[in-house]
């Protein structure tokens, strides 16, 4: 398929959507697809995954197997993706094989890579925090020279939920014995792997922008939601944001240009740190549905996982207004087993993930309560 015929795609009701992953997102990003008349193909390694109990079809096979990724791309529509860490060379792989996929590779490959997210956001005038590639030891040094300390070195890749990242609080100037074995430590702590050194960012609040862009390039933006982190995994999304009007207008100006340059297709994740001055720094984006839009399930006419789907499947974005003021609670490991007091709960919006397993750290839910 050419471009041309890839970007005037349209999946009739009833077509397939293809998507790769089977976690939480891809299970609601299929239930959204079946309300819009549409059946959604989970393609994913593991045999049990949460997607699978709503899809229409799975096939359980590696991101590499070719074979499978074949048939997988003739037996759907288009394709999408429900996590970042989905191998940038498999959505190569099926586009060389005329499958239309959206959001496309370049967002895939500029997000599973720190470094180059960075470059990304300051090459669009987006602020971010002061940052040092870090290869090794004496890149490291150098890098907490430029930086400063308190920092945060992260893993270039695969880091997600605090993962692959440790803090470097240590304000010793000299190179002491102390000072040393903490910088051997972080790196240790990263697994000695390609990383990225970030400035520590001085922020009153986090907030979030869920955004999305069609195949003709419409672009719907909804409301900044403040979101709360405990031990580094998201706890709380709260709209609206206390944030001032220019600080919002700043966070989707910043989302829209992500948008535009990535000539993205489907619904994206930025997050921004919010300065006492009201400027907003990109902390990272995820090219896909996002957990901190979920509260728009109950609280927008229009979620963010049906826009989702609109969106790749090359229908007219619906509007992302918000109705209803929300608090989205993530249910977390054990908290998850609570679930009778809060299926009891006036006003309360339960969703449960259907994850067999209640580990620590672990997503297994969420709850929405909407709020005058």
């Amino acid at each position: 398929m050419n471009n041309a015929d890839a970007r005037n795609l349209i999946v009739e009701p009833n077509g397939a959507i293809g998507i790769l992953g089977g976690g939480q997102l891809g299970r609601m990003l299929a239930m959204a697809a079946a309300r819009l008349g549409l059946r959604a193909h989970i393609y994913c390694p593991e045999d049990r995954a949460p997607a699978y109990d709503v899809a229409a079809a799975k096939t359980i096979a590696g991101y590499r197997d070719e074979k499978a990724l074949a048939d997988f791309a003739r037996a759907v529509d288009v394709v999408t993706y429900e996590f970042e860490n989905v191998p940038a060379e498999t959505v190569e792989f099926l586009t060389s094989l005329g499958a239309v996929v959206r959001p496309g590779a370049k967002a895939l490959e500029t997000a599973q890579d720190r470094l180059v997210e960075k470059d990304f956001a300051r090459a669009i005038g987006a602020q971010t925090a002061d940052y040092h590639a870090v290869d090794d030891l004496a890149s490291l040094k150098a890098g907490l020279e430029k930086v400063g300390r308190p920092a945060i070195l992260k893993t270039r890749r695969l880091g997600y939920d605090g993962k692959g990242q440790t803090r470097i609080t240590s304000q010793d100037a000299d190179l002491s014995a102390a000072y040393e074995k903490a910088i051997e430590f972080a790196w240790a702590e990263v697994g000695a792997a390609p990383s990225i050194l970030e400035a520590f960012v001085p922020f009153e609040r986090e907030i979030s922008i869920i955004g999305a862009r069609g195949a003709d390039g419409a672009v719907a933006l909804y409301d900044p939601a403040e979101n709360i982190h405990a031990n580094g995994i998201l706890k709380t999304s709260s709209v609206p944001a206390s944030v001032r009007g220019e600080t919002a207008d700043k966070a989707r100006a910043v989302a829209r240009r992500l948008l535009d340059e990535l000539d993205y297709v489907g619904v994206i994740g930025v997050e921004f740190f919010v300065a006492a001055n009201g400027e907003v720094i990109v902390n990272e984006y995820a090219p896909r549905v996002h957990n901190s839009g979920h509260w728009t399930l109950e609280a927008c006419a229009v979620s963010q996982f049906e826009q989702h789907i609109r969106a790749v499947a090359g229908w007219p974005l619906g509007a992302a207004a918000r109705h209803s003021n929300a608090v989205m609670e993530n249910l977390i490991g054990e908290e998850a087993h609570g679930w009778r007091a809060r299926a009891a709960e006036v006003g309360a919006a339960l969703h449960l993930y259907g994850k067999r397993e209640a580990r620590p750290g672990r997503k297994m839910g969420h709850v929405t309560r909407l709020k005058p």
